[in-house]
């Protein structure tokens, strides 16, 4: 599944031009295993699928042949330990080969692949594998401490395969368990409708919410891949092959559908690095493996910038396409990726839910092989619908916001040509009742994102539905002062949130991060304001600013604005209990 090459030099938006020559080709049986490993087995067994390095410096390739050996020999231990169609296998495990196998071995089973952050403390994790009735889980040295922990809780867990140097403490060692089958697995037919992955998103309020993935689901990804990284997997010289890297956990829709599964469904090579994201690491790596394609969180993209102002100057690097989603990219990091790493960097929006639905495109290919411009990314806009797939901006009531009005970011069950759209999951795992509010009644899917759409089509990131809020009557979108903030040679992050007040409902205050060398006094919380104040409108200023080590994030690399507006309210409710009455 690709998007279809349309010639667009005679169309004045090629925006336009590839929505119009776009219809999605979905077939009936569908499987990521097969569309992502076992054919490129066939065809190119050679071909190298994934390059592993460790932070200790220890490195391998592994061939597709091998990966699809791996699984085929994985799928049929996990069917002798009981594992079913349907069944959920939870993998706990970073980025390396084994995920990998998992995942296609899973898929090869028609069973659900469960994919768990290693970062997931036993509380996190016992949650999860009790609330999926998980069967079995694979876990290496990362996670297995805490996969133990959280054991007691998960009646239905029967297994633990470990890998690694966790391969003695589970109860099956994966080294030994793979060598002790044959192969010749005999995958199970899947349709593009049967469940694929279950992902647990974090929300905003209550426990999380499962979200089930289908197998087609991956084709519904493939337009905004392919168009975020400039008409992926073509690449202009000087880089002869494609090589995509993110830092992206893969056990997250960003890693797992943005990164790691996309890649492989074109058969080309994914880096898989193996510990923690350091900004200077994160450059030598995309220089040595000669990394043609990147997700970067703008989170990364701050810290690259501080951490290295000229890139390269000191790395040879062979980017062709950077694409950053979780947050608003911001100008100042827009600038950065043009100016110092000679990529305009192309923003994406999505959710586990409905991934990889918005977005810009830096060029393609017409219908005779000529480089044509996509649709220029504006700096601070999220872009604009992806090919096969209808967006709009909607009110509370479910209707289209007029251009310009702020709203919540939908995207509808069918397509601009009417068919239906494959990108959408299944339902939230055993809620029915958040399944059903998701929608509105004429198939419109709301994300929970704020944004205002232009008369061109362009979507400008206003934050979390709950993260907007008013401050004196006047609505303020957290982003664009965080972004601002940033452009300040002191700042290196920083979060913007209400903070209550009795006069206004409530101000504006910012928690920072400094960057190293800077000093937290009033000097500079004055030189912050004032630098707000003359390049964002009077009322969006911060009236109050908090100097904190780090921001609270998810696993995914996102700022948890919540936590710290919860702070400030109970920080309120304190103040007014010690009020003398």
């Amino acid at each position: 599944m690709k998007p279809r090459a349309v010639a667009a030099g005679h169309r004045a938006d090629n925006h336009a031009a590839l929505h119009a020559g776009f219809r999605w080709q979905v077939p009936a049986d569908f499987n990521i295993a097969e569309a992502c490993c076992t054919r490129w087995a066939r065809k190119h067994p050679e071909a190298v699928a994934i390059r592993w390095q460790h932070e200790n410096g220890d490195r391998a390739r592994f061939s597709y042949l091998q990966l699809h050996d791996a699984a085929d020999r994985l799928a049929a231990a996990l069917r002798g330990l009981g594992v079913q169609r349907g069944d959920r296998v939870a993998i706990v495990m970073p980025q390396r080969f084994e995920t990998a196998v998992a995942h296609i071995a899973v898929y090869r089973l028609g069973a659900i692949a469960m994919p768990l952050s290693m970062l997931f403390g036993p509380d996190a994790l016992a949650y999860r594998l009790e609330h999926s009735e998980s069967r079995v889980a694979l876990a290496d040295e990362s996670a297995i401490d805490a996969l133990l922990a959280a054991r007691a809780s998960c009646p239905a867990l029967q297994h633990i395969v470990a890998c690694g140097a966790a391969a003695a403490r589970g109860d099956h060692d994966w080294t030994a368990l793979l060598a002790a089958q044959r192969g010749g697995f005999d995958a199970v037919k899947t349709s593009a409708d049967d469940a694929a992955v279950l992902i647990y998103t974090s929300g905003t309020t209550g426990p999380p919410k499962g979200a089930l993935i289908p197998h087609r689901a991956l084709i519904g990804n493939l337009t905004g891949f392919v168009c975020s990284h400039n008409w992926f997997p073509h690449v202009a010289a000087p880089a002869a092959e494609p090589v995509f890297w993110s830092p992206a956990d893969w056990a997250w829709t960003g890693g797992l559908m943005d990164a790691l599964l996309p890649t492989l469904y074109f058969g080309r090579t994914i880096v898989g690095y193996q510990g923690r994201f350091q900004p200077e690491t994160a450059f030598e790596l995309m220089a040595d493996h000669r990394v043609t394609h990147t997700f970067l969180f703008p989170t990364a993209l701050k810290a690259m910038m501080k951490a290295v102002p000229q890139p390269r100057a000191r790395y040879a690097l062979q980017l062709q396409s950077i694409m950053s989603a979780g947050e608003a990219v911001g100008d100042a990091v827009f600038a950065y990726c043009r100016d110092q790493l000679g990529v305009i960097v192309n923003e994406m929006f999505g959710q586990t839910e409905i991934n990889y639905v918005v977005g810009n495109c830096g060029r393609h290919l017409d219908a005779q092989g000529r480089w044509q411009p996509g649709w220029p990314a504006r700096p601070g806009s999220m872009g604009r619908a992806y090919p096969g797939h209808r967006i709009a901006v909607i009110d509370d009531e479910g209707r289209e916001c007029p251009r310009g009005t702020p709203g919540d970011v939908a995207v509808h069950r069918h397509d601009v040509q009417g068919d239906p759209d494959p990108v959408f999951f299944l339902g939230y795992w055993r809620n029915h009742d958040a399944t059903r509010a998701k929608y509105t009644d004429d198939g419109w899917c709301r994300t929970g994102d704020t944004a205002v759409m232009d008369e061109d089509g362009y979507l400008w990131y206003q934050g979390r539905s709950d993260d907007v809020f008013k401050a004196a009557g006047y609505r303020i979108g957290p982003s664009e002062v965080e972004n601002c903030l940033v452009k300040h040679p002191a700042v290196a992050n920083a979060a913007v949130v209400p903070k209550p007040d009795a006069a206004r409902g409530a101000v504006v205050k910012a928690y920072v991060v400094l960057a190293p060398g800077f000093v937290a006094d009033d000097a500079l919380v004055d030189a912050l304001q004032q630098h707000v104040k003359g390049r964002l409108a009077p009322y969006e200023y911060p009236k109050e600013i908090e100097f904190i080590a780090a921001l609270p994030m998810t696993t995914t690399g996102k700022v948890q604005r919540r936590v710290l507006r919860l702070q400030e309210e109970q920080r309120a409710r304190d103040a007014a209990n010690r009020l003398p009455t």
